[in-house]
């Protein structure tokens, strides 16, 4: 593994984060054991002239920190990450993780005062230059159904590929979904509108999450409309969810259903934010094909569209606030039973494939 991690971290710290000369960089390394791996992000910040900053967080730990800890100690806690963020110019989320389910048991109300108290240093780092990028586990392998083997092979193939080619590609679509006012997806138990007039698009082509591509934007907060019924398994904050069917009128989720109704109620009862959406995305990853069950991959499939309930980002600001910002994923795809996107009533996708000339080199076989 050891060329194929400093090749990734030369990719990383140069193409993603572009650190330069006298920029501080945090490694916030989120479970992550492996101190050969550390030391190659480490070297190439030294390599560009950065300073290198580290946090290691264990979730072991942080569990059991957040289980019983104050009011006044998640403040000072935060209080004092904040201070570091203001300092940094770049941050990689380095997440490791080896048990999935390692927070599922800490009290809603625990979960939710750690996360509204910690939202500002979240704000803060949205500010700087930011990548979230695997590790490969065994929790992940395990997840994605694969070989520890097939997944690492996977995971570093995907993040190491000419993100160049896909960012030119992804123009069309930006520029697209820039004149675009009204959306309407379509699929099995969905028929889901909304707009996205004056809303800017913003593709995500290896400079953010690692893998990447997507482009993605906001509604307007009151005019998501329907019901959209998810085809795909989401894990969030511990949690797995399966079978969500959500039911807007005027922005606000007014019903649900899922395998796992009490857990997905009080999600969207965290705060007034959480019952509304924050992002709405379309995946053209051309590399993943499957469900990996992990939206770090998930949401960049090609053939598939994502919602965001909850915080929208800062540089598709519909207004919408909150301390949940969870990603759901519907595939478009012909086993997954097909879908079609609709742009101002064109239909611009149809089965995970792009119907229009100016996107059609965004489909998987242009990419390759």
């Amino acid at each position: 593994m050891g060329s194929r991690i400093q090749k990734l971290a030369k990719n990383v710290i140069e193409y993603s984060l572009d650190v330069q000369l006298g920029e501080n960089v945090l490694i916030q390394s989120l479970n992550v054991k492996d101190e050969y791996a550390l030391s190659a992000f480490i070297e190439e910040i030294h390599n560009r002239g950065g300073h290198a900053f580290v946090d290691i967080a264990d979730f072991t730990v942080r569990r059991k920190l957040q289980m019983k800890g104050t009011e006044e100690q998640f403040k000072l806690e935060a209080r004092l990450r904040l201070e570091r963020m203001k300092e940094m110019d770049a941050v990689l989320l380095f997440l490791g993780e080896d048990n999935l389910s390692e927070f599922s048991d800490v009290p809603a109300e625990q979960s939710d005062l750690y996360q509204n108290i910690h939202k500002p240093v979240n704000d803060e780092m949205m500010k700087k230059k930011w990548v979230i990028l695997n590790y490969p586990t065994k929790a992940y392998a395990q997840m994605a159904e694969m070989s520890m083997e097939a997944y690492t092979d996977f995971l570093f193939k995907t993040c190491s590929i000419d993100y160049s080619k896909m960012s030119k590609a992804m123009d069309a679509l930006v520029d697209k979904m820039n004149r675009t006012e009204q959306v309407r997806i379509v699929a099995p138990n969905t028929d889901l509108s909304f707009s996205i007039k004056g809303m800017p698009a913003i593709k995500c082509d290896g400079k953010i999450n690692l893998p990447d591509g997507e482009v993605f934007t906001a509604p307007i907060l009151d005019s998501v409309n329907g019901t959209i019924t998810f085809n795909t398994k989401s894990i969030y904050r511990g949690h797995t969810f399966q079978n969500i069917s959500l039911s807007f009128k005027n922005g606000k989720v007014i019903d649900f259903s899922s395998d796992n109704n009490e857990k997905l109620r009080a999600l969207l009862d965290s705060d007034e934010g959480s019952r509304f959406i924050g992002e709405f995305a379309i995946g053209v990853n051309p590399y993943i094909n499957r469900i990996m069950n992990d939206i770090g991959f998930d949401e960049k499939i090609n053939g598939s569209i994502h919602f965001a309930l909850g915080e929208a980002y800062e540089v598709a600001d519909n207004g919408n606030k909150s301390t949940v910002h969870w990603d759901i994923v519907q595939l478009h795809k012909p086993e997954y039973g097909g879908g079609e996107i609709y742009f101002d009533n064109t239909l611009i996708s149809k089965d995970g494939l792009f119907v229009i000339e100016e996107l059609i080199p965004l489909n998987p076989e242009n990419l390759l």
